[in-house]
């Protein structure tokens, strides 16, 4: 077998992982970029971020008809063509799909169809369709993700239990969906799926849906799912399962249910997700796993082999497709001679439930964890000229501010469109901003924007459209 040579090998084309070999390309390096995938993508294109949020925003056209009502406008119940659905979404991943497949060519970037395999610190070999390969590297960036974790209760041999990539698939609407997990990935395909019209019932174990986010932020979101979802049972477990006829009967553990057993037609099981560390030939470098299954890495995401670099889901929290892209260039940036480190002061996260929950930096919730002394200045979108006019007032945005140095440390929001609005506070928190900073910025008039503002301006008990104060 021939031996063929590259600068760097990427092994993963996700988000991080095609973020790194183009940027290499574009800095002079030799870069070969290795996936099982015809196109690079990742899971993010093809089995979560893209697919998912094409079907969600079905479930919002569908919910924008419903609410149009109010205004005066009625449209009859939808009708929906799961055929052309499905259709729609690959559509929309096969044109971003071929669009990154074009730009790695122009970019002069090696892909690679196949699976690597590490033989020693500096040779990969790839076993693909057009036969076996292997490459010698200076440097390697494992790029390669997560996986849905599915808990050993959970297997059951039968495709009415699902996980988020199978949902994804929407072979049918099922009358009757359990989701088991009220994290993000749940909610967001519950959302999807009770649009579409399904009888949804959501169990999370521990007392709230989305543990993590400020219960501020969630409680318009469990408000939204009450009436969306048939039921939600926080504080209960899903104590076994079994396949009973053509449905699942499921038996819980909890306050929120009773004793006796429930059927549904299918189950989707979303408790999060594992790396992907099992890459085969590992265990022949000094790259450590933690108890968890991440690669351990330092600032710059060098691995304990210093050949070997590693990024993204496969090396921890948050498990964010676009913290992989920001550890992707910054680990180029390192091989290119840098002296960058990972230290991003704020991370946004999103979750696209209806309404949105977004945030970034220090969060009410850990600043109390952390007896950590912080401002709270909320603006409740009711106020908000902009969202009475779209009639979504059900929103707010919160800035989290240390008292001496009036910085903003933290940003949160919950309404329509708060993922799209969340970069300003990340952007302020990188920057150093304080709230007089956010509250003599103009923003345009009427926007969602100006909430961002006129919460610095509660900060100082000066909001135009909010006779509130920061406590």
């Amino acid at each position: 077998m021939t031996e063929s040579t590259t600068d760097l090998a990427v092994v993963g084309a996700g988000p991080g992982g095609y973020a790194a070999a183009f940027l290499a390309a574009d800095l002079g390096i030799g870069v070969t970029l290795v996936d099982e995938a015809p196109n690079p993508g990742g899971t993010c294109l093809y089995r979560g971020c893209i697919p998912s949020k094409s079907l969600l925003h079905v479930a919002k056209v569908i919910d924008e008809a419903e609410r149009a009502e109010v205004l005066g406008v009625k449209f009859g119940a939808p009708t929906l063509d799961l055929h052309v659905l499905r259709e729609w979404k690959n559509r929309v991943i096969e044109q971003l799909g071929d669009g990154l497949g074009q730009l790695s060519s122009q970019r002069q970037v090696n892909y690679i169809q196949g699976r690597a395999s590490i033989l020693d610190p500096h040779r990969l070999s790839i076993r693909g369709p057009n036969g076996d390969q292997v490459f010698r590297f200076e440097h390697v960036i494992l790029a390669t993700g997560s996986s849905p974790a599915i808990p050993t209760e959970f297997l059951v041999d039968s495709d009415r239990v699902m996980d988020s990539t199978v949902a994804l698939e929407l072979s049918d609407v099922p009358p009757r969906l359990l989701v088991v997990g009220g994290g993000y990935i749940g909610l967001e395909l519950a959302t999807v799926y009770a649009a579409l019209g399904s009888r949804v019932t959501v169990v999370e174990m521990t007392d709230d849906l989305l543990p993590g986010a400020d219960r501020d932020l969630v409680m318009p979101v469990k408000k939204r799912m009450a009436g969306l979802a048939e039921a939600i049972w926080p504080g209960t477990a899903v104590a076994r399962m079994e396949i009973s006829g053509e449905g699942v009967k499921v038996a819980f553990e909890g306050k929120a249910v009773g004793n006796s057993d429930q059927v549904f037609d299918r189950v989707l099981v979303a408790v999060g997700r594992r790396p992907n560390s099992k890459i085969e030939g590992l265990d022949k470098t000094q790259v450590q796993l933690d108890t968890r299954g991440f690669v351990q890495v330092d600032g710059q995401r060098r691995t304990a082999e210093p050949s070997i670099f590693a990024i993204g889901d496969l090396v921890g929290e948050p498990m964010l497709a676009h913290k992989a892209s920001h550890e992707g260039r910054l680990a180029v940036e390192a091989i290119h001679g840098s002296e960058c480190l990972f230290g991003p002061l704020a991370i946004p996260a999103v979750v696209f439930t209806d309404p949105e929950i977004a945030w970034c930096g220090l969060t009410e919730t850990q600043a109390k964890a952390e007896s950590r002394a912080v401002k709270v200045a909320k603006f409740p979108w009711g106020a908000s000229g902009r969202a009475v006019t779209l009639n979504r007032i059900d929103g707010m945005t919160k800035l989290i501010v240390e008292p001496e140095s009036e910085k903003v440390v933290g940003v949160g929001m919950v309404g329509a469109g708060a993922g799209e609005l969340i970069a300003e506070g990340v952007l302020a928190i990188q920057m150093g901003a304080t709230a007089s900073d956010m509250k003599t910025t103009i923003h345009p008039h009427p926007t969602l924007s100006e909430t961002v503002m006129e919460s610095a301006e509660v900060f100082f008990a000066q909001s135009t459209h909010y006779r509130g104060k920061a406590r």
